[in-house]
């Protein structure tokens, strides 16, 4: 059955979805077009694999519209069974056949031949596609002889065999040492970027959704709470939750005087906002400009605490107004315990939401937030 437009790549309107009277999924829609790959992103339990199951056709449709190129593959009248919606699968359990060499684990892929054609076309799309990972030379290998990232690449020329129409991915890199995660993805996104197809990676991590996502989509309860490109999600994030996802940030409550809001940083303009409103700031590390040349002009601290964490350093400052801030800046910033350091604001990483209606009482001293501290 042909859906009502004929655009190409994936689309879905208005997924919902409850097991046992209990939403996991409410009034999510996707647009996806070949060659794009985005990422679905979201804590435990916020929806995100069972949209992913539902577009695969492992969830039965309760409500929505599914369609990939035209085709619609579920909605209130059809529901194709996964077999039928040319869809690829790539999972964290890469599910490799232990017993099957490298070929024929791909080759299962195509199980039942190609259209119209025999071994020798099955055999010459399996060189083809092991060529294509840079897995030719390990054909007549098996699962056991070959590293994690080898493996990878296996389970991804088996998922394109059947030349898929949409790629599904599901924590598929997360099992991946840290050192070959990164790597490995790259390699994988860009042959499905350049052979077409859509893809769809669903990931916890904000650092994977950035690097990976032409686009990304947060979820949060359910919903999506905002998409957009990785710039879009860092620089204009739509409520505290995503703020608080991508990057090392601090966050203070207060309250709104004449068009803005006090914090131990410095003021932080609320035009939107009425006077006398509850309001949350949450800074990103990016927005506090550490100078360690401070000559007495501006806003001051001390260091009192300093731990490498890799390439970064987390640099602890108890500031000249008494409040206590940690920030994960780069590792050769200067940050000696006891070194005076001043810092600039940059304004374009400072965020203002609605706080909570608790009063004056429970909002405190700005200057002396114990909730300012790192959320992530």
């Amino acid at each position: 059955m042909r859906a009502e437009t004929e655009t190409a790549g994936l689309r879905v309107r208005g997924l919902r979805h409850a097991y046992g009277g209990t939403p996991v999924v409410e009034g999510v829609g996707l647009d996806l077009r070949p060659g794009e790959v985005h990422c679905l992103m979201g804590p435990s339990g916020c929806g995100k694999t069972t949209t992913l199951r539902l577009v695969a056709g492992l969830e039965p449709l309760q409500e929505g519209f599914i369609a990939l190129d035209g085709t619609v593959l579920a909605d209130g009248n059809v529901c194709l069974p996964p077999e039928r919606r040319t869809i690829g699968l790539m999972f964290q359990d890469l599910a490799l056949f232990p017993h099957l060499s490298v070929a024929a684990n791909v080759g299962f892929g195509l199980h039942g031949g190609l259209r119209g054609s025999g071994r020798a076309a099955r055999d010459g799309r399996v060189r083809r596609l092991l060529d294509m990972v840079g897995m030719a030379r390990h054909a007549e290998k098996y699962p056991h002889q070959l590293s994690g990232g080898e493996q990878q690449r296996v389970a991804l020329a088996r998922a394109l065999a059947p030349s898929p129409h949409l790629m599904l991915l599901d924590e598929a890199f997360s099992a991946l040492d840290v050192s070959l995660r990164a790597a490995v993805r790259e390699e994988a996104l860009d042959l499905l970027r350049e052979a077409g197809v859509p893809t769809l990676l669903v990931t916890h991590d904000p650092e994977e959704a950035i690097a990976a996502g032409d686009r990304v989509h947060v979820m949060q309860g359910g919903r999506i709470v905002q998409a957009g490109t990785p710039d879009d999600l860092y620089e204009a994030p739509a409520n505290e939750f995503i703020a608080g996802f991508f990057g090392s940030t601090l966050r203070f409550s207060s309250r709104v005087r004449g068009g803005l809001v006090k914090t131990p940083l410095g003021m932080v303009a609320a035009p939107a906002m009425p006077d006398d409103a509850e309001a949350i700031v949450v800074f990103r590390a990016d927005a506090v400009r550490l100078r360690p040349d401070y000559q007495g002009n501006g806003q001051a601290g001390h260091v009192v605490g300093c731990r490498r964490l890799g390439p970064a350093c987390s640099i602890s400052l108890k500031l000249d107004n008494g409040a206590a801030i940690t920030l994960r800046k780069p590792i050769e910033t200067p940050h000696r315990i006891g070194m005076r350091m001043g810092f600039d604001l940059d304004g374009r990483f400072a965020f203002v939401y609605p706080g909570d209606p608790r009063g004056d009482d429970a909002l405190g001293d700005p200057c002396l937030d114990h909730e300012a501290a790192p959320v992530r």
